[in-house]
């Protein structure tokens, strides 16, 4: 069976060869970015829920450029679920995935990006742009991965939930974004 891949058409518009896809805006970071906002279901709404299913693949063949927008988010979901599970509350959850959106990260075409074999480095303009979209991403994937994994329905001592928190440990495509870990 092969890994899912997003259903969510190309917008055109790329940096490097990574899709500029519209985001639904629900954080105030998320505001300052290149990506248009949308009310519909984004990339991140999909990338979350085809989480669970897709970390299981340990290959994916990225048929479209919406599909490394959906790789990269899926990899950070990763990292994000990694510094959850430590988290004793939702507040607390929110504020360091606030503030791990906004760490140093490497993105295409720097030494520290484990997927340079699949991404294009973007051209000198574009470079500043994807910095800020993949902020952009990251502050939307952490606050909306935090309600998911401190939902009291999964949890009702207020602690990470377990269903989310055991795929911290899996890789996808055997690699990690950041390398430290």
């Amino acid at each position: 069976m092969p890994p899912f891949h997003s259903t969510l058409p190309s917008p055109g518009h790329t940096l490097g060869n990574v899709a500029l896809m519209p985001l639904r805006q629900t954080t105030k970071g998320s505001a300052r970015g290149p990506a248009p906002p949308t009310s519909e279901e984004d990339i991140i709404d999909q990338t979350i829920n085809l989480f669970k299913a897709n970390i299981l693949f340990k290959n994916f063949e990225m048929e479209t450029d919406v599909d490394r927008v959906l790789v990269y988010v899926t990899l950070y979901i990763i990292e994000c679920l990694k510094r959850l599970q430590k988290i004793p509350n939702a507040e607390r959850a929110m504020q360091d995935m606030y503030s791990a959106a906004l760490e140093a990260f490497a993105i295409p075409g720097e030494a520290g990006f484990p997927l340079n074999a699949f991404y294009t480095k973007p051209k000198g303009g574009e470079v500043e742009e994807m910095k800020k979209y993949f902020v952009q991403l990251r502050h939307e994937t952490g606050a909306r991965l935090a309600e998911k994994v401190f939902d009291p329905s999964l949890s009702p001592d207020g602690g990470p939930a377990k269903w989310w928190t055991c795929w911290a440990k899996r890789k996808f495509l055997n690699v990690a974004l950041d390398s430290r870990r």
